[in-house]
């Protein structure tokens, strides 16, 4: 009864907590005439419902620190930052790929996407049932797939296989919580459901520009089709690689913006590069991206988190306009005109994740920005394009991608280019981005890659994370361990 009654509370920290921003709307008074489907049914409380699924990118447990030391501080783009003693609890850790199941980053990582993928099957178990006009319910549902896809594609690239829960769960269901919310399901498995909801999404979404100005930011057939894509690529399936990042570009609905520096700014938030971001406001903001990353010192911008190493900055071609885009060189003049201090902790920061508080939207909350995240960008899908192209022997479409972005970057066009040529121009057009872990695990490049970084990397064992010792014993011993840890 004692280990019963302790993973179930285990269960409901997981699960449950996180719901609370839609749980009352759904909490109905004994003695009162309206029900939870009388409030459901009304279309603009189940807008909010699904709302309540996208609100979950903000917390601090999606996209802030933990994210930052997994996808970025382990790579060879980025070193931990701020000072020497200050290890931000597991990010030297991160950085010197030493690592552990017990360190906070994984469970930080694995809760919020379950947080998330929690929401998003409440919504749909509501959504399938109410009486709202059809039209709206389809999108709805779309979104949602799409949200609880994104959750699943960054779990199975931090951890392979994983637990596959796709229904409202009863907390009093002993089996089914043992059977399926603690047992892990194959890559190939997580991959199969990420493909089949987002193919759902995609049937069901609009346009980017079918959506009117109020819903600018929503989940589009634009970003199902692009993170089908990419999930495509992870996979190495080219051809549907190549396909379906095609049907992105043939769309006409995306462009790159002119000036490469203005992309991660507030001036490029929802512009035609984007194609999905994570919407913050200074109502609703996102929680410590941007302090994570300001610059350390004085005056203090931010905790000097996961700045730029000198192996990007060499790696850049002279004249590629992308590096001045991406660091922040210390001491110089920024782009809103402040000055950059020599008093400042580190010499580079994310100049990414800068935030402006002369001329963007700004309250004097350093935890609590404005500042859009930037998910899947139409540069993104053109470098799907070129690499699964080069996969395929269509050189010319590769070279032709590869030489959109490069013209943008202020570089000359090229006659030819190969995999390695791709590779290198998705390093710096996707820099300090959370992808390039990932794309070194994924083509086999991480041993090298990290040997010329000064770090070991452990063939067999650093292709995934752990799986976080919390959640192992939360299962009573049911979830497997990932190899080498």
């Amino acid at each position: 009864m004692k280990s019963i009654l302790q993973y179930k509370l285990l269960f409901l920290a997981v699960l449950l907590l996180p719901f609370t921003a839609c749980e009352d709307d759904l909490n109905v008074e004994p003695n009162t005439a309206l029900t939870e489907f009388d409030f459901l049914n009304n279309p603009e409380n189940a807008v909010k419902l699904v709302n309540g699924v996208y609100n979950k990118q903000l917390d601090y447990n999606m996209y802030s620190f933990s994210w930052i030391g997994m996808t970025s501080i382990t790579s060879d783009d980025a070193d931990k930052g701020s000072t020497s003693t200050d290890t931000g609890t597991d990010k030297h850790k991160m950085d010197n790929l030493t690592f552990v199941s017990s360190d906070i980053s994984f469970n930080d990582v694995w809760k919020g996407r379950y947080d998330g993928i929690y929401r998003a099957n409440n919504a749909l178990f509501y959504l399938e049932q109410l009486t709202i006009d059809e039209t709206l319910k389809n999108r709805l549902i779309g979104e949602v797939k799409f949200l609880r896809a994104l959750f699943y594609f960054d779990l199975v690239r931090c951890f392979g296989g994983v637990p596959l829960v796709v229904s409202k769960i009863d907390i009093n269901d002993t089996q089914t919580i043992n059977e399926v919310v603690f047992v892990r399901k194959s890559k190939e498995e997580t991959y199969a459901l990420i493909e089949a909801d987002l193919a759902d999404a995609i049937n069901r979404l609009p346009l980017k520009s079918q959506y009117s100005p109020n819903d600018l930011g929503r989940a589009t057939k634009g970003a199902a089709q692009a993170l089908l894509a990419k999930a495509y690529l992870y996979q190495q399936k080219w051809q549907s690689a190549y396909d379906m990042s095609g049907e992105v570009i043939s769309s006409n609905q995306y462009s790159l913006l002119t000036d490469y520096a203005k992309v991660w700014r507030e001036e490029g938030e929802n512009g035609t590069e984007s194609i999905y971001e994570v919407q913050a406001s200074l109502t609703n903001g996102l929680r410590d991206y941007t302090n994570v990353q300001g610059p350390r010192g004085t005056p203090d911008l931010g905790w000097g988190f996961n700045t730029p190493s000198v192996s990007l900055v060499n790696s850049y071609e002279a004249g590629d306009l992308r590096k001045s885009g991406t660091v922040l060189f210390v001491p110089s003049t920024l782009w809103d005109g402040f000055t950059a201090p020599n008093s400042w902790t580190n010499p580079r920061y994310n100049y990414k994740a800068y935030q402006s508080s002369i001329a963007e939207t700004w309250n004097g909350d350093k935890g609590n920005t404005a500042k859009n995240l930037r998910i899947l960008k139409f540069s993104d899908i053109l470098l799907i394009r070129a690499e699964a192209a080069s996969h395929l022997g269509l050189n010319d479409e590769a070279k032709d991608r590869v030489n959109q972005i490069r013209v943008r970057a202020g570089l000359p066009e090229v006659s030819s280019v190969t995999l390695a040529d791709v590779l290198n121009e998705r390093r710096w057009e996707m820099a300090m981005e959370h992808d390039r872990w990932f794309d070194l695990v994924r083509t086999g490049n991480a041993l090298s890659a990290m040997a010329l970084n000064g770090k070991t990397f452990v063939v067999g064992k650093h292709e995934l994370f752990p799986i976080p010792s919390d959640q192992i014993i939360a299962s009573g011993g049911r979830l497997s361990q990932n190899p080498g840890y």
